[in-house]
């Protein structure tokens, strides 16, 4: 159910645990199927077809889980094609403007899903959305495409912190810090056991992870409204405000691991589950690519707090499903949407994948555990959430962030033409 270079995901796209999919079983053979092909769908009558970038073991077994419930309804049937993150994240307008694209695809609110709305390629849902009783006012608004109508279906939503196994923070005999400074000493205290203390993995198809820096360090400094009108063009990244959030950035970078930009996020997650690195900022949709038996030994800490005047923002991607405009199966997909926003289907959903995302029906129960009751607290205590850099600026604009970020962690002296030069690409974006 949620979904993800995590785009925002690129990967988040692909080791989602936020955002629904539907793949078919083998006792459902006729009416479900899955593949890999990127390519057109061919529609079967009265089926839904779904395209998805949830490809990671936990999440995949979870949707097969969820489509085999939905085809024993009697009703209509669902039919999924899984397709590789990034992959997905190139051909989304392809598949859009198809003669014959893809009825339902996995994906998240944003910018981009209101362009798409208005360009007129999504399915208007507000039908649905009558029939799906208390959901919250915040994630109609972020379901909707500015203009009055409703063209996502939110399943599903999750936070990040710095992950770590609670067994190697026992056997390294260090405990969570609250604050930035114990921050810094735990990454001494590791650093000098050997052990590189921060994960990356910003290498391969998976710049985006350093974004997640930048955003918190943004809204930990200047907050969550300033962050939202920078991403909007609002504001510039060459403003001192934003050049004042690389101050603490840079004490930390002298702990992070020395390979953090050459490898892929999927590789950061194993080193880190290996203990040859202390922790990771990241999101649970990793926890959906890791063994089942390292699920209980996994903690988290809240990126700490640096200036206690600033109304604490956390990380809550909400993902989910959206329709092509142009689908033959409108009363099949609405079916299929009705199903996918019911407490049952999340709850399906959640007790065959790692756990580790809450449900966006508001009558819902996650998984209970400790792990993902400290994660509802954290959003729950939050003054203000905010998505990620992409799903609050765009997928164009993400690039330039990229591209400024691992510049910067790897020639932090440049900073004032990094933030000069990524001003001038953002522009660009912005005046596109």
């Amino acid at each position: 159910m949620t979904s993800a270079g995590l785009s925002r995901r690129r990967f988040l796209r692909n080791t989602s645990l936020a955002g629904l999919g539907a793949i078919g079983s083998g006792s459902f053979l006729a009416a479900c199927a899955t593949s890999a092909n990127s390519g057109p769908v061919k529609q079967a009558a009265g089926a839904v077809t779904v395209q998805s970038n949830l490809s990671s073991p936990e999440a995949k077994k979870a949707i097969e889980a969820l489509a085999q419930a939905f085809g024993a309804k009697g009703g209509a049937t669902a039919t999924v094609n899984t397709v590789a993150s990034e992959t997905f994240r190139t051909q989304l307008p392809s598949y859009l403007t198809a003669a014959t694209p893809p009825d339902t695809y996995t994906w998240y609110p944003g910018s981009l899903l209101s362009g798409y709305a208005r360009k007129g390629l999504l399915l208007d849902v507000g039908d649905v959305w009558q029939t799906m009783g208390d959901y919250s006012a915040a994630f109609r608004a972020l379901s909707g495409d500015g203009a009055g109508h409703q063209v996502f279906i939110p399943t599903s939503y999750y936070w990040w912190g710095f992950f770590y196994r609670k067994s190697n923070f026992a056997k390294w005999g260090v405990q969570p810090p609250t604050n930035w400074s114990e921050f810094l000493a735990l990454c001494e205290t590791l650093k000098g056991k050997g052990i590189a203390p921060i994960g990356l993995g910003a290498g391969g198809n998976t710049p985006w992870t350093a974004s997640a820096w930048f955003d918190y360090l943004n809204i930990r400094i200047n907050g969550a409204p300033f962050h939202r009108e920078l991403l909007a063009g609002k504001q510039r990244f060459d403003d001192p405000r934003v050049k004042k959030i690389f101050d603490p950035w840079r004490q930390a970078l002298p702990y992070f691991d020395p390979n953090g930009t050459a490898i892929a996020f999927q590789d950061a997650t194993t080193v880190l589950l290996q203990g040859r690195t202390g922790m990771v900022l990241t999101g649970t949709f990793f926890a959906d690519a890791a063994p089942k038996d390292a699920l209980d030994d996994l903690d988290f800490f809240q990126f700490p707090i640096l200036d206690p005047a600033v109304p604490v923002a956390e990380e809550g991607p909400t993902d989910g499903f959206f329709a092509s405009a142009r689908t033959p199966h409108v009363a099949e997909t609405k079916e299929w949407f009705k199903y996918v926003a019911t407490a049952e289907a999340q709850e399906l959903y959640i007790k065959n994948s790692s756990g580790t995302v809450l449900p966006t029906n508001p009558k819902a129960k996650d998984n209970g555990t400790p792990l993902v009751q400290k994660g509802r607290k954290l959003l729950t205590d939050a003054k203000e959430i905010t998505q990620f850099f992409n799903r609050d600026s765009s997928d164009a604009l993400q690039p330039t962030a990229d591209a400024a970020l691992i510049r910067f962690i790897q020639k932090p002296n440049e900073l004032d033409s990094i933030l000069s030069d990524w001003q001038t690409a953002a522009q660009k974006v912005w005046q596109s």
